[in-house]
């Protein structure tokens, strides 16, 4: 039975995985993080109705 090199068969989902924790680094680096809260925040305002 011929053994599957795992990283060979899944080399385009590795790829993506170390993109999306490079950016992900990057987003909080920035501090990116403070401004997407306080969107999210806003917006759960507003549909609650308080703000």
């Amino acid at each position: 039975m011929k053994q599957k090199n795992i990283f060979h068969s899944n080399w385009i989902t590795v790829l993506l995985l170390v993109i999306g924790v490079i950016f992900l680094s990057l987003g909080i680096w920035r501090e990116e993080y403070a401004i997407v809260m306080s969107k999210a925040i806003n917006i759960c305002l507003e549909c609650i109705g308080i703000g």
